[in-house]
């Protein structure tokens, strides 16, 4: 499934299909620069940083979207039966602020209808302040925070209205 959309002032053509075994080095490459920041902060790699892309690629669980052919951004997702789960969503840093971030939210939602889900899912890292202020504009809301495999995780869920 591929979704195309015009964003940005020059009308560049943004793209999110599913993930491809040769999108792997442009994902690293993309998690490392979106993630690489809160190692120090963290203690540790956030858990996007460790993840097995090619693995989740197989299982159909990886979204892109591309500009030009270039992968500037990631999402994954799960379906966890009663939700669907945002696993990770990143964008390039050049891309940052011109809408592929909502792009790839509101694209969860369509997946997430599709499957007959009502609710989304997400956790971030507690260092990651920007992302406890851009949940919430995008109709997330705090359910709790924890401390699981060594990171501390603030969690958030949106419930979809029927569409």
């Amino acid at each position: 499934m591929t979704e195309r959309v015009q964003i940005g002032a020059d009308g560049t053509e943004i793209g999110i299909r599913g993930g491809r075994p040769s999108d792997v080095g442009a994902i690293l490459n993309l998690v490392r620069e979106s993630y690489g920041q809160y190692v120090a902060a963290e203690g540790s790699k956030p858990a996007p940083m460790t993840a097995d892309y090619a693995h989740q690629i197989t299982e159909a669980k990886v979204w892109v979207a591309t500009r030009e052919d270039a992968v500037v951004g990631l999402l994954v997702l799960e379906n966890m039966g009663d939700h669907l789960l945002l696993e990770n969503v990143a964008v390039a840093a050049p891309c940052r602020g011109i809408g592929i971030g909502r792009q790839l939210l509101e694209f969860a939602e369509v997946r997430a209808r599709g499957l007959g889900l009502g609710e989304i899912r997400l956790y971030t890292g507690r260092v990651m302040t920007q992302n406890l202020h851009y949940y919430p504009r995008h109709g997330y809301v705090e359910t709790h925070r924890s401390l699981e495999d060594g990171h501390h995780r603030v969690y958030f869920t949106k419930v979809l209205a029927p569409g």
